[in-house]
């Protein structure tokens, strides 16, 4: 057995004087609600469950009352369990806790502390800025601020222009040096035959916006030369919608030249932080910026009349969110009736930019959300 002692220093003599001691591990005394479990004692066979289910019934609100019936049940043993706070848990590791558990403690009640205030003066802040600008007003700027946030992504609008052209600048669409780097790439589609353009339609090689226009090259051939340099970089455009984290420097390939890859990934992505390391991804934002330069150029390929929906669907868009970018870009909208090939479609729609440009209108969505409020 051991043995201990407890040494009491006399400061003005300088002695020590040694009493016996004892050790005492001390348990917390905690009040809750006690459950009594009763289980069969391990060799024993229970033919009658209903009395033991029946006595813990009983005995679940307290263990003194129960006494007599648990002495009278053999074959089982008992163990009670007891419910407990955390309030009351959070007061043991206060007394008894580690270093560790009180600091991880002070952590909580401190964050705690710390939520509740952000949340007061977050209320506080918004009651406030609700009683200065009214509810209607705030509704208005929320409207505005989708419209801002599609129009940032637009190509630069020139709204005094004198003609549809110089709305949307093709400069600004592809500048000369990228125009000219178009050449060779775009080559495949200047001589390319019917015979290769139904072979092209089989294999899915192309979006079907280009695939339709290919059929229609002009027969003048600087013309011919620059539809298929534009088909070739709205093809591009669409592709490289449907990714989602570029991985690699060249992700069209490579047959896209260096100056087209740099500036899809300036333009055209977002950067990230994933795993470490930092990686350029397509996001929806991206992606709606992608659908207005699409537009852009199609309008400009197609004489400034374009059909929304082929577009749409190459792009694999709602038809509301493309919608939405079309009337950001200022464009008219009607359905596509008697047009070739499409007589028999009435749900084809058609983008037209014409002068004066028409007064840009919030968006169903945004209408919807007014009248609910």
């Amino acid at each position: 057995l051991h043995r201990y002692f407890v040494g009491v220093l006399d400061k003005d003599s300088g002695q020590m004087e040694v009493y016996n001691a004892e050790i005492f591990n001390m348990q917390p005394l905690l009040s809750g609600r006690r459950i009594v479990c009763l289980t069969a004692v391990p060799g024993c066979s229970v033919l009658d469950l209903s009395v033991p289910l029946a006595i813990s019934c009983l005995v679940a609100d307290g263990s003194a009352f129960l006494s007599p019936w648990l002495l009278a049940l053999p074959h089982f043993c008992l163990c009670v369990l007891i419910c407990i706070s955390l309030a009351q848990v959070d007061l043991c590791i206060e007394a008894f806790g580690t270093s560790k558990q009180k600091r991880a403690l002070n952590s909580r009640r401190m964050n705690a502390v710390g939520n509740d205030i952000v949340n007061t003066a977050v209320t506080k802040a918004a009651a406030n800025v609700i009683e200065a600008k009214g509810v209607t007003a705030l509704i208005q700027d929320v409207a505005q601020d989708d419209e801002q946030n599609i129009s940032i992504f637009l190509p630069p609008c020139n709204e005094d222009a004198d003609k549809p052209e110089n709305v949307y600048k093709f400069e600004d669409i592809l500048s000369p040096a990228e125009y000219e780097a178009l050449e060779v790439p775009a080559a495949v589609f200047v001589n390319i035959t019917s015979e290769e353009i139904t072979k092209k339609t089989e294999d899915r090689s192309h979006c079907s916006f280009v695939l339709e226009e290919l059929k229609f090259l002009p027969a003048n051939e600087e013309s011919r030369d620059r539809k298929a340099r534009c088909l070739w970089f709205l093809d591009t455009l669409i592709k490289f919608s449907h990714l989602k984290v570029i991985k690699k420097k060249n992700p069209m390939g490579p047959g896209c030249p260096h100056i087209i890859s740099r500036k899809l990934m300036k333009n055209f992505t977002s950067l990230t932080y994933n795993n470490g390391s930092v990686q350029n991804l397509v996001s929806a934002s991206m992606k709606a910026k992608i659908t207005a330069y699409v537009i852009a150029l199609a309008l400009h390929i197609n004489n400034f009349q374009t059909d929304l929906t082929v577009l749409q669907n190459d792009l694999k868009l709602q038809e509301s969110r493309m919608m939405d970018i079309a009337k950001a870009m200022r464009l008219k909208i009607s359905k596509a009736k008697g047009l070739p090939g499409l007589e028999n479609d009435q749900n084809h729609k058609l983008g037209t930019l014409s002068l004066p440009l028409p007064v840009q209108k919030a968006s169903v969505s945004q209408r919807k959300r007014k009248k609910m409020n």
